[in-house]
């Protein structure tokens, strides 16, 4: 679809491999990069650490957020991608099987572009990773700040 990667943040080692296989079979060829807490999220989006040599202006064309994760939580995750002119613009979904409301409303508070709930069936879970690639890789446009620096 195109050539920028995915950032899938995601500590469940079942639902990691269950993305990377729906994305390979819905042909979504970017390259994805496992990020399996929050701090080494921030850390691949900022730079820092283990990643302190990746290129800043190589951002992620979609990052794929879990919620409930070991060291930063992912809506710390979304409040620091958005409080950083470098990151705010970046597309970001929340992706994930918590139930509760409240996470709804702060994802959205917080600037998620979209919140949607991991379908406990695998075909539903193959058919909406099929939309969301569509929609976010393929039809949605970006705006011209994000292009430059995403």
């Amino acid at each position: 679809m195109n050539n920028k990667n995915i950032l899938l943040v995601e500590d469940n080692p079942d639902d990691e491999a269950l993305t990377l296989r729906a994305l390979n079979k819905n042909n979504i060829m970017n390259e994805v990069v496992v990020a399996r807490d929050g701090a080494e999220a921030l850390d691949y989006l900022f730079c820092r650490n283990a990643h302190a040599g990746r290129d800043p202006e190589n951002q992620p064309a979609l990052i794929l957020l879990d919620l409930k994760l070991p060291k930063v939580d992912g809506l710390d995750v979304l409040r620091e991608i958005r409080a950083n002119p470098a990151t705010q613009l970046l597309r970001v979904v929340i992706l994930t099987s918590s139930r509760e409301e409240q996470d709804l409303i702060n994802g959205y508070r917080l600037g998620a572009n979209s919140y949607i709930r991991k379908p406990v069936d695998f075909g539903q879970f193959m058919e909406a990773v099929k939309q969301l690639g569509m929609y976010w890789l393929v039809l949605n446009e970006t705006p011209p700040a994000a292009r430059e620096t995403a």
